[in-house]
């Protein structure tokens, strides 16, 4: 470990020159110890499956890191959750909240693009460490902050653009497919990355469509598309929208491939969605299923030990949020004993720090630099499908 933290050394001293004099003092040091790690993420609506996700993957790591004595010399870690309801305005209220109530050291976020969006501008400005485990928005990370706080262990969505793309090309030779996409910033994040791709291969889209959140009829979009000529579809929505565009492909009675972001992962995408659910593939991550790593094998165990309703792999659920936690978890610990403080710009630099973990999703080689606050490239992907209720990589699938 990298020494105590410096308040902590000043209780020292101040219990040594207490006992000095022969005054005697009792002070709730474990309790003062704790360095608490604030989640914002949506733990109600269609999105709170997603939300408890991340809950999990962040509680079986902080339960190995504590189990080891924690960090700086002893301190252990507590986690405290806020709702954000997937609503930008009410994210911003409860990281401020985190930050200032409870004081943080660092705070997780970001389910949803629009809301880590919104938190970036506050953490920036206090200079606390943010890591984003979810949201996918290209420019969460690349804000143009200098210093810039915000750290992801998750997909990027330039990233992610071109792999679907790529994939639609391999499995179903797409060559001209409609672009349909979520009217809010994650959405243009994904429009602008997806023509992108597109250009840079000398395609073009048959067209470019966007939804509401709240729209329970997309045909009219799909129609202009259909229309156009497209031969697949380049979706990117959360639970709700994107489920509502395979009910409005039922209506329509069009049979179109459909390549997805994440989205449909986030929660009960095959309740809303219905049979066809299963037509949509969408990247991930990473998967319980299949052989697993030494250390798969370890959080799954974790996963069926503390939580009843966990099984089996289909029950580690959405797996991505999973994983992605829980490897930010234990790269936040090792920044922080990088930095040997719990001082923000610290934890930052402490980041840069780190030469490599042996994850979950993969092994991390300087994960982090001041150019790249993204541990995750195109190479750690993976393509997937509903099948009844759980997500399963479609190269398993393939071989059923």
């Amino acid at each position: 470990m990298y020494g105590l933290h410096s308040q902590t050394k000043r209780r020292a001293f101040l219990r040594a020159a207490c006992a000095a004099v022969g005054l005697v003092i009792s002070w709730p040091l474990a309790a003062a110890d704790v360095i608490k790690i604030g989640l914002v993420t949506a733990l109600s609506g269609q999105s709170a499956k997603a939300g408890e996700a991340l809950t999990r993957g962040l509680t079986v790591a902080i339960d190995e890191i504590n189990a080891k004595g924690g960090v700086l010399g002893g301190r252990k870690f507590e986690l405290v959750r806020r709702d954000d309801e997937a609503n930008p305005a009410k994210g911003q209220i409860a990281a401020r909240e985190l930050l200032f109530k409870e004081k943080v050291a660092v705070l997780f976020g970001g389910l949803d693009t629009p809301v880590a969006l919104a938190i970036v501008p506050i953490v920036n400005q206090e200079k606390v460490p943010f890591m984003d485990p979810w949201a996918a928005g290209t420019p969460i990370t690349r804000n143009g902050a200098n210093p810039n706080f915000v750290f992801r262990v998750s997909a990027v969505d330039e990233l992610v653009d071109r792999a679907m793309l790529q994939y639609a090309q391999k499995n179903f030779s797409t060559k001209t497919p409609g672009v349909i996409v979520v009217n809010n910033p994650w959405g243009e994040s994904n429009q602008k990355g997806l023509v992108a791709a597109l250009e840079a291969k000398g395609m073009k889209a048959a067209g470019v469509e966007k939804f509401e959140p709240n729209d329970v009829d997309v045909t009219p979009q799909l129609a202009r598309l259909k229309s156009a000529g497209a031969d697949s579809l380049m979706l990117v929505g959360n639970v709700g929208p994107s489920a509502q565009v395979v009910k409005s492909l039922d209506r329509m009675g069009w049979k179109v491939p459909i390549v997805s972001h994440w989205g449909p992962a986030g929660g009960r995408f095959t309740e809303l969605a219905g049979p066809n659910a299963k037509d949509v593939v969408f990247v991930q991550t990473y998967s319980f299923f299949g052989r697993q790593s030494p250390v798969g094998e370890r959080v799954l165990a974790a996963l069926m030990k503390k939580y009843p309703d966990v099984k089996g792999p289909g029950d580690a659920t959405p797996a991505v949020g999973i994983a992605n936690a829980y490897d930010a978890m234990h790269l936040v610990a090792l920044a922080i004993e990088k930095a040997g403080s719990t001082d923000g710009d610290a934890i930052r630099q402490g980041f840069y720090k780190i030469d490599s973990y042996d994850g979950l999703i993969k092994k991390y080689d300087k994960p982090f630099s001041p150019g790249n606050h993204d541990a995750l490239g195109e190479n750690d992907y993976i393509w997937t499908r509903f099948i009844g209720q759980e997500i399963l990589p479609v190269a398993m699938v393939a071989k059923q």
